[in-house]
């Protein structure tokens, strides 16, 4: 696992690039913010993840539960799940906006059109709303 990139994903540069195009600039992996966002938009007070539909569990068609060392897997990939949903208590109550792409957002045979995806997550940052989440199908 040591292999496994948590930063500057394939994924991640997608969305960095459609939202550097359109004009946004952001900082990169906050570490003074609850759950490390990959995006930080300060003028908005908006953070962004982009979360792996397997390392956070995503019910969707790219999540499959390995076949082999059961209870390591549920209980790593649950505490991922329960980092997640606690980062993001956090950041609302402190007034951020938060949204997250899944990876099925992005690839797979479930996703949306790319254009229109990223089209709305603009318009959320740039929006007074809480949360969106983009996902596929």
């Amino acid at each position: 696992m040591a292999a496994i990139k948590g930063r500057n994903t394939k994924p991640e540069l997608l969305v960095r690039k459609a939202l550097h195009a359109a004009g946004l600039r952001y900082r990169l992996h906050g570490k003074d913010l609850p759950g490390k966002p990959d995006l930080i938009f300060p003028r908005y007070k908006a953070v962004v993840f982009v979360h792996g539909c397997f390392w956070h569990q995503h019910d969707c068609h790219l999540f499959r539960w390995p076949a082999t060392r059961q209870d390591f897997w549920r209980a790593k990939l649950s505490r991922n799940v329960a980092n997640d949903q606690r980062a993001e208590i956090a950041l609302l109550k402190t007034g951020w906006h938060v949204s997250t792409v899944w990876e099925c957002a992005l690839k797979g045979r479930t996703r949306p059109d790319f254009t229109k995806a990223m089209q709305s997550l603009i318009a959320w940052i740039k929006a007074d709303q809480q949360t969106i989440t983009i996902r596929g199908g």
